[in-house]
């Protein structure tokens, strides 16, 4: 099996075998327009929904009970105080973690000794802390501006890297793409947003921009020599830019998901509730969505813009021209015309040269 996969990545390397990601780019702009259109609706019902530290309230902790009943948690609340709705949350195994506004300290005594007595715990068992919105709100006016001074460092940098203003704004595209989709998802699972999620949300801006880094680095590569030739238009060098780097994309992506799935599994299900399962979906989910989108955003997205600029688009008429077997611009005979299954199979090489037929072998006398 890895020897099949290891060929399957050198015959996309070498242009034997090739998918047409970059042609067929409408199919991957409907897909993303349907999951950002899902993500939206998901932010706009149920909505986020934000954790303690971004609303305030009060926070009560019971550990080491010998039954974790969370409707024995919600009816002791409101006993002291009726017009509670707490959220209860089971931490670990045999913990508690009780939710609610801002209580009076008086209430909050109640509702301490009511816990104790109602789990037969002693009370030192009971935990309990408030925590004000100042600290959250603050947290997401930092959250706010590191993302916009990020995106606009992100901008300046590719643009001189690449001196390509187009990778920019399609890389640009891709990171909020990734965030829109993982932000929704997260919203439908209708966890709590901690400041670990926060940081995970950030996170995967910087795995998405990486990737889309490293392909678009390929697309430069192939297509530095688009208006010397007329085989080949600027589409198709990116696609095979695109097949090139796929299987790294996908190693990638695998070796950071596993640890990444490890932690969601640790969090979510052993642990419970907490900053491991918090931070590990919003990566695992971006990390997801990342590869999607350096994959069947960024580059086929570069090309859709490069493809408005006049010499591009000439370029191309050019080159469809001459493939079809008409006279180029400049009165030549077209080349024969390269047949679907000659492209995707090996009509194009790395540097953009036409692959050679295996010549057969003369018999030595």
């Amino acid at each position: 099996m890895a020897a099949g996969f290891a060929q399957w990545g050198n015959d996309l390397y070498t242009g034997r075998r090739s998918y047409d990601i970059v042609g067929k780019r409408r199919r991957w702009y409907a897909v993303s327009a349907v999951l950002l259109l899902i993500s939206v609706v998901l932010l706009i019902t149920p909505g986020l929904n934000p954790g303690i530290e971004f609303r305030g309230g009060s926070e009560f902790t019971v550990s080491d009970v010998d039954e974790v009943d969370q409707g024995l948690a919600t009816r002791t609340v409101q006993e002291v105080a009726p017009d509670e709705v707490p959220r209860v949350t089971t931490v670990g195994g045999d913990s508690l973690r009780i939710q609610t506004s801002q209580l009076e300290q008086q209430q909050v005594q109640q509702v301490t000794d009511a816990l104790a007595t109602a789990f037969d715990v002693p009370e030192q068992q009971v935990t309990s802390n408030y925590i004000g919105p100042a600290w959250g709100r603050d947290v997401s006016q930092k959250a706010l501006t590191g993302l916009g001074v990020f995106l606009l460092f992100v901008a300046a940098v590719m643009t001189l890297y690449f001196r390509n203003w187009r990778m920019a704004v399609a890389a640009l595209v891709a990171l909020a793409h990734d965030l829109v989709i993982t932000v929704g998802l997260y919203s439908g699972v209708g966890w709590e947003v901690t400041p670990a999620t926060v940081i995970g949300f950030l996170t995967i801006l910087g795995y998405s921009l990486y990737d889309t880094v490293v392909v678009f680095d390929k697309v430069r590569e192939n297509t530095a020599d688009t208006l010397d030739q007329t085989r080949f238009t600027y589409a198709e060098k990116a696609n095979l830019a695109v097949n090139q780097t796929l299987v790294r994309s996908i190693n990638t992506s695998v070796v950071a998901l596993l640890p990444v799935a490890s932690i969601l599994v640790v969090g979510a299900f052993i642990l419970g509730a907490g900053t491991l399962r918090d931070i590990a979906l919003a990566l695992f989910v971006g990390m997801v969505v990342g590869t999607f989108s350096s994959v069947f955003i960024a580059t086929p997205f570069e090309v859709t813009l490069r493809e408005r600029e006049p010499r591009i688009r000439e370029h191309t008429a050019k080159v469809l021209a001459l493939r079809a077997g008409t006279a180029g611009p400049d009165g030549d005979a077209g080349e024969p015309a390269l047949t679907g299954a000659q492209r995707a199979t090996g009509a194009l090489r790395p540097g953009g040269h036409q692959g050679q037929a295996a010549q057969p072998r003369r018999k030595s006398r």
